[in-house]
């Protein structure tokens, strides 16, 4: 299965943020994170496991009668080897933004904030006295 087809999945992209966030996970620990976020049985969530595992993008290590999770790192060296070929058409520009940013810090003073309005104060209407 090719990676983009792997990553394709919101339930396995979950799994793999869970992984890289938290280091190390049991199985079971998985199962009851994505069971609860995503409402799907703890086997459809092993199946996901090893589509990851399969892929590479995740390693599994056992430790006694858990089963440890981790992010494996092929898959990712491949993603970004292939986003080389394209970083050209976003690379300059954010090097672009960010002299911007800096040139707008250095030149512009900062803008003094205007007093805000104050609402007119209601006046009560004056009593007309009546002309003889």
């Amino acid at each position: 299965m090719h990676a983009f087809d792997v990553l394709g999945d919101p339930v396995r992209r979950r799994m793999l943020e869970l992984l890289a966030t938290t280091g190390d996970l049991a199985a079971g620990d998985i199962a009851a994170t994505i069971h609860d976020e995503f409402g799907i049985s703890h086997p459809a969530v092993s199946q996901h496991l090893k589509v990851l595992r399969d892929a590479g993008f995740a390693t599994v290590t056992v430790a006694g009668t858990r089963r440890l999770y981790a992010v494996g790192a092929e898959p990712w060296r491949e993603i970004d080897t292939w986003l080389g070929s394209y970083r050209r058409f976003w690379t300059g520009r954010l090097d672009a933004l960010d002299s911007e940013v800096a040139r707008g810090k250095r030149t512009r003073p900062p803008t003094p904030r205007a007093p805000t309005p104050r609402a007119p104060t209601p006046r009560a209407p004056t009593p007309r006295t009546p002309t003889p």
